[in-house]
């Protein structure tokens, strides 16, 4: 399968390979988003060399290192090569007819294996390397690692980087490249299902219907996508089934930490303690509204918190509860009911998402009638906007409606009321009214969007275009 998305991550790479200085790169994200792929891809057509660092001891690890940077070919010095310091050193022999270019995969694991790699690696990297033509890249999928054992003001590496890259889902506008057979509607319920992770999305075949998708590649207990989400708990953590009730209460719309205490049983403290540890590792986030202060995110009972990835989402909320059906191997009727479902609440859900992404694009290339200084949710004490893009005194309102009926009149009416009747939307003197519909809009809001510029409507279409 060809190599989708990514056109900025790897302009950007290239720029750094061309520069005329020595490049020390970390790039990291959580597993499965893509990142060996990616730098596969970058390595196309250049001398470099690749190693990808396992879970083993420290002798077995620089055993391996050695051996591949001697089958890599370079003029070493061998008497150099029977630690880490001399190995590193010796990158600077590594030749090519333009910059060197160096990726060490999973380099967690070397730091696991050994604590003093960093301090190491900084000091060749200080010496030798950064005087040498090296574009040296570290990638990593702990991310909690990274930020904190590499990245942090008090280690080694610190201040080191000549560029850091958190590598993220794809958006939706590149995920469904992947289907590109199906209809605007599939194409939002499979990214609804699968979000943007690449290794998820190959697992669908896009000759086959989303019902029989969902039946081979998700309800067969063989499969990578069943397994999948229980392979990366355990991995990451040691208490799963508290993780797993969690993330199971937010997917059913538990999204504040005292709903989130109530439905696990777990004290306040101790919850936060658990979904902060998810923070970490990409599974969770918080959200807050575009209106509140950097205060308010300083409070631990404001803002909500949702499920970054759809699989995950999709996962707890259809397979987790049906698992013991699964197993029992009676899941050939799941498959309808769970697409049935997935195709209103879930897939408004995630509808939401695109539609925000959307506007983010409108605003980057200014398409929007202010430049926003912040996109996304508004939500307050009885107060709740899909989308919100603010910028001084000026907002922008949007609707977004997953459903099979032409929206009308009474949706923009009621978000006019929204802005002019919640004093923290009142304050606003200039709005707009942006509204998105999987199914169109009724001739009324059509004529009125004619006529009043304030007022901007698009179909998924729209969005699928852009």
């Amino acid at each position: 399968m060809e190599f989708i998305g990514r056109e900025d991550e790897l302009e950007k790479f290239r720029s750094r390979f061309q520069s005329p200085s020595a490049e020390l790169i970390f790039l990291y994200g959580r597993r499965r988003v893509g990142k060996t792929e990616f730098l596969r891809k970058f390595a196309e057509g250049k001398k470099a060399f690749f190693f990808s660092a396992t879970e083993s001891a420290d002798f077995d690890q620089r055993s391996r290192f050695k051996n591949e940077l001697l089958a890599f070919g370079i003029d070493c010095e061998h008497a150099l090569l029977n630690d880490w310091q001399g190995i590193f050193r010796n990158l600077s022999k590594l030749r090519s007819d333009k910059k060197t270019l160096v990726i060490i995969d999973e380099f967690q694991y070397m730091f696991i294996g050994n604590k003093a790699i960093p301090s190491t690696l900084q000091n060749e990297w200080d010496v030798y390397l950064s005087k040498s033509n090296i574009m040296l890249v570290l990638c990593g999928s702990a991310m909690s690692f990274i930020e904190q054992k590499v990245l942090g003001g008090k280690n080694p590496l610190y201040g080191r980087a000549t560029a850091i890259f958190k590598m993220k889902e794809l958006p939706f506008s590149d995920a469904v490249r992947f289907f590109p057979k199906f209809t605007p509607q599939e194409k939002v319920i499979v990214y609804s299902i699968l979000g943007g992770v690449p290794h998820y999305l190959k697992q669908f075949s896009p000759e086959l219907n989303l019902v029989e998708n969902i039946k081979q590649n998700i309800l067969s207990r063989e499969t990578i996508l069943y397994n999948e989400i229980e392979f990366l708990l355990n991995k990451e953590f040691r208490e799963v089934a508290v993780y797993n009730t969690i993330i199971s209460a937010i997917a059913f719309g538990n999204t504040k930490l005292n709903e989130i205490s109530q439905k696990t049983m777990l004290e306040g403290s101790k919850a936060n303690a658990y979904i902060n540890n998810l923070i970490e590792v990409g599974i969770v986030a918080k959200e807050f509204s575009v209106l509140d202060s950097i205060r308010d995110g300083a409070n631990i009972q404001r803002g909500i918190y949702r499920i970054q990835n759809n699989f995950f989402r999709f996962w707890y909320k259809y397979i987790y509860p049906n698992k013991s059906e699964i197993e029992l191997g009676y899941a050939a009727n799941l498959a309808d009911s769970i697409l049935g479902s997935a195709n209103t609440e879930f897939c408004s859900y995630v509808f939401e998402d695109i539609c925000r992404e959307f506007v983010t694009k409108l605003n980057f290339t200014g398409k929007l009638p202010i430049r926003a200084r912040h996109i996304g949710k508004v939500f307050a004490k009885n107060l709740e906007v899909e989308i919100g893009a603010l910028a001084d005194k000026t907002i922008i309102l949007g609707e977004c409606k997953w459903t099979n009926a032409p929206i009308d009149t009474s949706v923009l009416r009621d978000l006019q009321e929204k802005g002019t009747k919640y004093p923290a939307l009142s304050v606003f003197s200039s709005q707009y009214y942006y509204l998105f519909s999987k199914c169109g809009f009724t001739k009324g809001l059509l004529d009125i969007a004619a006529c009043e510029t304030h007022v901007k409507l698009f179909s998924l279409e729209d969005v699928l275009a852009d």
